[in-house]
């Protein structure tokens, strides 16, 4: 990551920080009086615990480069990071990926217990979608909907969680190259092309543009899946603040495992290549986004 980048992501990570504070501690959202101490303590350690916050990063950029930049758009990309946050901690659970740690502090399971931190998931879910059809996040309700909607598509059974049951049915098994892009396409690229698709409708878009950025998103989705099973192979433990080589323990199906590591990053750089001749037509003003596809195709945490 550049130092610019690098600069502008903590600055919009802060910004994102702040906000989740505020839904998850005495909003209008969450009438905390009737929220049960523990649960509510459960959810802010699954939120509110750093990270790059990327898909929220990419709603706000995606908006921006086509001239919005209001709070609206800020809630609708927390509402996504609060799904993305529930998907952690349900993966982080004993039945499903058995994580002790998550970006180098103790998971929500293990911090709670198992039952708790299978609630907060659940609550984390469904304040998202409290959040997002506010009528802060956009004036016109025809749009939050169709925002709301295509969240559960892409959170839901033909989304992140569909990819998730293929990807536990894949352990153990051959797959081939297309199954197994089909799942990570689910599984990991669904919230990403949703972020970037959303900030183009957030912005009233044309749907020449919104349909751009869908193909980026879809683009830098595929990026991020192929560079993280890179990063279980490659990377320490201490780099990913987790636990490193699961993904060849628990026999699971991987574009890395099948191609090896040096067609896997030959794939990352053809892949870089897609996504900014995708942003071509929105020149300079299309940097950050350029920059952030880098950042995913190129990380080592």
């Amino acid at each position: 990551m550049t130092p610019d980048l690098k600069t502008h992501m903590a600055v919009q990570a802060i910004r994102i920080e702040t906000r989740l504070d505020h839904l998850l501690g005495g909003s209008e959202f969450l009438e905390s009086n009737k929220s049960p101490p523990r649960l509510l303590a459960a959810m802010r350690h699954g939120v509110l615990n750093g990270g790059k916050r990327l898909r929220p990063v990419l709603v706000l950029e995606c908006a921006a480069l086509l001239g919005r930049c209001d709070e609206g758009v800020l809630d609708v990309a927390c509402a996504l990071e609060l799904i993305h946050c529930y998907s952690l901690v349900h993966d982080d659970l004993p039945a499903m990926d058995n994580d002790d740690l998550r970006r180098g502090k103790p998971t929500v399971h293990r911090a709670f217990d198992e039952a708790t931190g299978i609630l907060a998931g659940d609550a984390l879910l469904t304040l998202a979608f409290d959040v997002i059809g506010q009528e802060a996040a956009h004036p016109d309700a025809t749009i939050r909907l169709q925002l709301s909607r295509e969240l559960s598509k892409a959170s839901g059974v033909v989304g992140m969680a569909g990819g998730q049951m293929l990807d536990l049915q894949a352990e153990h098994c051959d797959r081939t190259e297309i199954e197994i892009y089909k799942f990570h396409a689910m599984k990991t690229g669904a919230l990403l092309r949703y972020a970037c698709r959303a900030g183009a409708i957030l912005a009233d878009a044309s749907n020449d543009n919104i349909d751009r950025l869908t193909r980026f998103g879809t683009t830098i989705g595929l990026s991020f899946q192929i560079a993280d099973d890179l990063l279980d192979v490659v990377a320490s433990p201490e780099e990913l603040g987790k636990a490193t080589g699961k993904d060849a323990d628990a026999g699971k199906a991987t574009l890395v495992g099948l191609w090896g590591v040096e067609r896997s990053r030959k794939e990352l750089d053809w892949l870089l290549a897609d996504a900014k001749e995708l942003l071509e037509p929105f020149g300079a003003t299309a940097e950050t986004l350029n920059s952030i596809a880098a950042f995913i195709a190129t990380r080592s945490s």
